[in-house]
């Protein structure tokens, strides 16, 4: 017989006779409800994000234009401007997503400005958030290239946007060879990792746990392809320093999550004390991972020296690749 006493979340015990809290069955629809206010945020600030980009090409002082000359036209070019709005806001809401998991999965502040409960569902209800607007920044990058692609039929046009945008690996143009796939897997991740929180009773709660650890790769991804292929950051100066200093927040909070997890099971203890020496080396050697990640997100942040282009004094005058042709 299995006993009715069984570990919450956290390793605490229940007691026998009272029921568990169903977080395990909290229904997608409900929180698709619940996103509506986060979701109305997060286009409020696409809005302002692709209205504060309009401004800058249409002054001349867009690195994006400075990046690519032939864009210096923000009534053409809208498609792109809004692709990149819905980047910023995803990347924007990715951070904020992360950085409560986080919190949830670390040690507990003494004091919260709200319940456990409302961080737990804001953390649910901005993820979902997050991937609508990743699939909406690759949708409209895919949008700009139907636009683009003007020497082909329409079939050839919708065909080709969509491989550039959605296939790993098809993109063929500069950076764009390594950024695209790293931010279509980050889009390919985040959907079944965010997802499979409502079917968690389905896989068990175990499976589930590991399988969502994935989540900082997401995050890691769309980092990187940021640093890689945003315009916006493409140089050397404090915009792209700033990315790199948000980035400091997410890593010590992981380093505290590693060093002191809210649950018993995931904490260090002794080599062998319940756990086997390859899995508590392999422990040991994530936290010392993630301690230089910090490390080296300070030395970036107070060298300078974020791996940012210099700004060229003549800069270049092609096109992202040439159009494709029957």
């Amino acid at each position: 017989m299995t006993s009715d006493v069984r570990p919450d979340e956290d390793g605490a015990v229940t007691p026998p006779g009272r029921r568990r809290p169903p977080g395990d069955r909290v229904a997608l629809r409900g929180d698709l409800r619940s996103a509506l206010p986060d979701a109305g945020a997060a286009v409020v600030v696409t809005v302002l994000v692709f209205a504060l980009l309009w401004a800058r090409m249409e002054s001349g002082a867009s690195d994006t234009v400075a990046v690519m000359p032939f864009m210096d036209d923000a009534g053409t070019y809208w498609m792109y401007l809004l692709s990149q709005a819905f980047g910023w806001s995803g990347l924007l809401w990715a951070w904020g997503t992360v950085t409560l998991g986080l919190l949830l999965s670390g040690p507990r502040p003494a004091r919260l400005p709200v319940s456990r409960q409302v961080l737990e569902r804001w953390h649910r209800t901005t993820s979902l958030t997050t991937m609508a607007l990743m699939f909406a920044h690759a949708l409209m990058f895919a949008a700009e290239l139907v636009r683009y692609e003007t020497k082909v039929d329409w079939a050839e046009r919708l065909w080709v946007a969509f491989a550039d945008s959605f296939v790993p690996g098809w993109y063929d143009s500069g950076t764009g060879r390594i950024a695209i796939p790293l931010g279509q897997g980050a889009l390919y991740l985040a959907i079944p990792l965010g997802l499979l929180f409502y079917v968690r009773h389905r896989i068990g709660a175990n499976t589930w746990r590991r399988l969502h650890r994935l989540v900082i790769v997401v995050y890691v991804l769309s980092v990187w392809h940021t640093l890689l292929y945003g315009t916006n950051v493409w140089y050397g100066e404090w915009p792209r320093t700033v990315l790199w200093l948000l980035q400091l927040p997410v890593a010590l909070l992981l380093l505290l999550r590693l060093l002191r997890p809210a649950r018993r099971a995931e904490r260090l203890g002794s080599v062998g004390g319940g756990t086997a020496r390859p899995g508590w080396w392999l422990r040991v050697a994530g936290r010392v991972a993630v301690a230089a990640v910090v490390v080296g997100l300070v030395v970036v942040v107070v060298s300078g020296r974020d791996g940012g282009r210099d700004r060229p004094t003549h800069p270049p005058a092609t096109a992202p690749h040439a159009q494709e042709t029957d």
